[in-house]
């Protein structure tokens, strides 16, 4: 596994590192970012993918659709009820963030889980994309950190970036994930989704 971190000189990131080796193990994904939430999870592989449409169940949060507006992506719901994660059609990005359990990665997929209140892995907060892809790992690192490559310390001494987004985790968020990872404190498995209709609500562009 690619290791990016300046453990030594930035040492708080080390826990973030560490819980995203523990969730790669867990869910025999080859690569994981964990992140702030999983709605920046998505946005990230969907920034990364270029996805220009899709598709989706209208069962789902509402930031999701508010996301495809962001990012002037055009879309369309589907009737279809899911149970733990569900796909965008035409892409390889799947929204699971009701799902947590072993080796529940699938090859050649981006998959974006949620850590937020009521979910399986619950920290009141925080996400995290699985992925096989080291290209779209290295760049979705930095992306998801401002755009540093946490091989350079302090930060100040690069000179190149491209663009990025503030959506690291907290080391909080961190240490309280990889202490309930480490110690079985989740609910494995899938969760039933339950949402409302989203056909049924208008948003205002």
């Amino acid at each position: 596994m690619v290791k990016p971190y300046l453990l030594s000189k930035d040492k708080p990131l080390s826990l973030i590192q560490e819980f995203e080796e523990k969730l790669a193990q867990y869910t025999q994904a080859p690569y994981a970012i964990m992140t702030d939430c999983c709605t920046h999870a998505l946005e990230l592989c969907l920034r990364y993918e270029q996805i220009k449409t899709t598709e989706f169940t209208a069962y789902t949060y509402i930031s999701i659709p508010m996301l495809m507006h962001k990012l002037d992506i055009k879309y369309s719901y589907i009737d279809e009820q899911w149970d733990g994660e569900y796909n965008f059609y035409g892409t390889k990005i799947w929204d699971s963030a009701r799902l947590f359990k072993p080796g529940m990665y699938r090859k050649g997929q981006m998959q974006c889980l949620s850590f937020g209140r009521s979910k399986p892995l619950d920290i009141n907060g925080g996400g995290a994309i699985l992925l096989d892809d080291e290209e779209a790992y290295n760049i979705i690192l930095k992306q998801r950190y401002d755009g540093r490559d946490l091989t350079i310390y302090p930060w100040e001494k690069q000179v190149l970036f491209n663009v990025g987004y503030h959506y690291r985790p907290t080391i909080e968020q961190a240490e309280d994930a990889l202490f309930k990872l480490s110690y079985g404190i989740f609910d494995e498995g899938s969760q039933n989704a339950s949402y409302p209709d989203l056909q049924k609500i208008n948003i205002i562009a």
